[in-house]
């Protein structure tokens, strides 16, 4: 089977590849397992010294690589340089923290000595999404190996170039051969290598819910560990007493980074009555002045969207939504032309039964709800199958904490966007996951959370 990696931007074919026979996988997994027998064994100093060499190589070819990541999915340059830059950063804070996270805990009892110790399971795969095609695939992979697992990829076949770029990363690094491994084929093969004992240990999962479900029922009826990073429709609460111009300056960036196609992009725009008008009237204004073209110019804002599927998607969301009774304020429509593009829109008068609501839209679309206060908003903000993220916004913190405190959701921000950060746990409740990743939380995720006694 050919995979084409295409340009969002022109619609024209960057490169074919083949898909990876059967025989090929199963080799690449079973080096992998050769592999870990002696990972496992490396000093976290050991460890450390490559990670750093990884981010040392990532921030070298942080142009190349943002180029690559802009060619095959459409992310403004300057934010997919930022993207590979982010994974540096990770390295560094892995191979500074990974020996503490990981040390071992002595817990008091009868015994003369009992502790608690961390080993690796082995071979962990991880499948991921076209959307930020080198954090999420590092977001995963760094801990993994940090914590002395291996890692076989499956990434999106969306995202091909990219998948051999951050193997190529890993080898540029001097890692040991099949310490980190790409593998790209389809479903059927990714579900042989969960099904069959003695391939893979674990495996990490970031994409829709339906694929997390599906990886979920394979893993649990093999008895292997699994983890879920799935979708999101993130509240963001826009309370009376809030910093308008802050608040609407967040709610642009919030729903307009990587164009819109992010799980912990803000979906649901909650604004208390008071403010209501003065809110839309701002976030009108900004998301006009946006600048969509060419992802390649460092001046753009909003590139365009990763395939035709996900145009056409959002197309039918808007439709659904005016058809229903909601108000467009500006935007609505694809922009005509090459590529895949699709204008910054807001809308207004938006109800619970539309399609912008229920479902996770994946572009630049902001549907604001007015509500009446506080309580009101928080209930809203509760009222979805998803809890991944959440941010409220006002000047009051001690109430922002006690808001936060109410959000059903994996992470709650007062006063910013939703974003991740390898020092704090990732992850969300309901239908947006299970488990974390990034920090010690991650970290310990595919462990062996070994108790020793000695009496």
């Amino acid at each position: 089977m050919l995979v084409q990696s295409k340009n969002p931007a022109t619609g024209k074919v960057n490169k074919e590849f083949e898909t990876f026979t059967k025989d090929k996988v199963l080799e690449i997994c079973k080096s992998s397992r050769k592999a870990f027998d002696e990972w496992k064994k490396q000093s976290f100093d050991e460890r450390a010294y490559y990670l750093r060499k990884l981010a040392k190589v990532l921030r070298q070819k942080k142009q190349d690589y943002g180029k690559i990541i802009t060619m095959e999915m459409g992310k403004p340059i300057n934010q997919a340089m930022n993207e590979v830059e982010k994974c540096a950063w990770a390295a560094e804070i892995y191979a500074d923290n990974a020996e503490d996270w990981l040390k071992d805990e002595v817990v008091k009892t009868e015994a003369k000595k009992s502790v608690v110790t961390f080993d690796p399971l082995g071979v962990i795969l991880s499948i991921m999404p076209w959307n930020f095609p080198f954090w999420q695939a590092l977001r995963f992979g760094i801990p993994a190996l940090s914590a002395g697992n291996v890692s076989v990829l499956r990434h999106s076949n969306v995202v091909p170039m990219c998948a051999m770029a951050i193997e190529e990363a890993f080898n540029l690094a001097g890692f040991p051969q099949n310490v980190f491994r790409t593998v790209i084929t389809d479903h059927d093969k990714v579900d042989y290598l969960i099904k069959t004992n003695g391939l893979i240990d674990g495996v990490s999962l970031t994409g829709s819910v339906e694929a997390g479900k599906k990886v979920a029922q394979t893993a649990s009826k093999n008895i292997k560990k699994f983890v879920l990073e799935l979708g999101g429709s993130d509240p963001f609460i826009v309370l009376e007493d809030a910093d308008l111009n802050l608040a609407c300056k967040g709610a642009v960036d919030g729903r307009t980074v990587n164009s819109g196609q992010s799980c912990i992009a803000a979906k649901r725009f909650i604004v208390v009555k008071d403010v209501a008008e003065q809110f839309t009237k701002k976030v009108v204004d900004l998301m006009s002045r946006l600048k969509v073209g060419d992802p390649m110019d460092e001046k753009t804002d909003v590139g365009p969207l990763a395939n035709e599927e996900q145009l056409e998607k959002m197309e039918m969301q808007i439709k659904d939504a005016v058809d229903k009774g909601a108000k467009l304020e500006v935007g609505g429509k694809r922009i005509s032309g090459k590529g895949w593009f699709f204008e910054p829109t807001v809308l207004t008068n938006v109800k619970d039964n539309m399609k912008v609501l229920k479902e996770e839209v994946f572009g630049p679309v902001m549907p604001i709800i007015v509500v009446r206060n506080e309580k009101e908003a928080v209930r809203l903000a509760n009222d979805s199958e998803f809890g991944l993220g959440a941010s409220i916004w006002t000047k009051d913190l001690d109430k922002g904490f006690r808001l936060a405190k109410q959000i059903e959701s994996g992470m709650v921000f007062v006063n910013n966007i939703v974003k991740s950060d390898p020092r704090l746990p990732f992850g969300g409740i309901k239908s947006s996951g299970i488990g974390r990743e990034l920090s010690h939380y991650g970290l310990k995720e595919f462990v062996n959370v070994k108790t020793i006694n000695i009496y």
